[in-house]
């Protein structure tokens, strides 16, 4: 018998990790991760620089990675790494501008007849609204996120 995973991350290249994992976990009513513990062990171990940290919500974190977990998953309590539903946000080394739609996007669908309301909480929190798309098949709105990420809510 084959089951379903579990633990899943969904990696996304970003120019601010920190700003994006903010981001999505207000969207999403998500957790940003606390790896504070297992930095702080870390550098009392000697085993990695302080140049690769910064402080972000007044507790050190990965200067170049920042992740979110669906706050009902299980976490690892050492790292504070989820071990469910993720989002992982990676510095890119070299930003490039999107130039082509996305290949992956994310489709929101909150409670029915509320689609308005939730585009403008998504507005107030720096989302972009692109278009409004009706088609027989169904009604949605496109968005960005502060990095021109494209998503769609129904």
């Amino acid at each position: 018998m084959t089951s379903t995973p579990l633990h899943w991350k969904l990696v996304v290249d970003a120019h601010d990790p920190h700003a994006q994992a903010d981001f999505w976990a207000a969207v999403l009513h998500y957790e940003v991760e606390d790896h504070s513990a297992l930095i702080g062990k870390l550098l009392g171990l000697g085993t990695i620089p302080p140049e690769i940290l910064l402080d972000h919500h007044g507790r050190r974190a990965w200067r170049d990675a920042a992740a979110v977990r669906h706050p009902d998953d299980p976490y690892d309590t050492e790292s504070g790494a989820g071990l469910g539903r993720r989002l992982l946000f990676n510095r890119v080394p070299r930003p490039e501008k999107k130039t082509a739609k996305n290949r992956l996007h994310l489709d929101l669908h909150g409670p029915p007849g509320e689609r308005d309301t939730e585009v403008e909480r998504l507005r107030a929190l720096g989302a972009r609204v692109e278009r409004h798309v009706e088609e027989p098949g169904g009604e949605w709105v496109v968005m960005t996120d502060p990095e021109g990420n494209e998503f769609c809510v129904h």
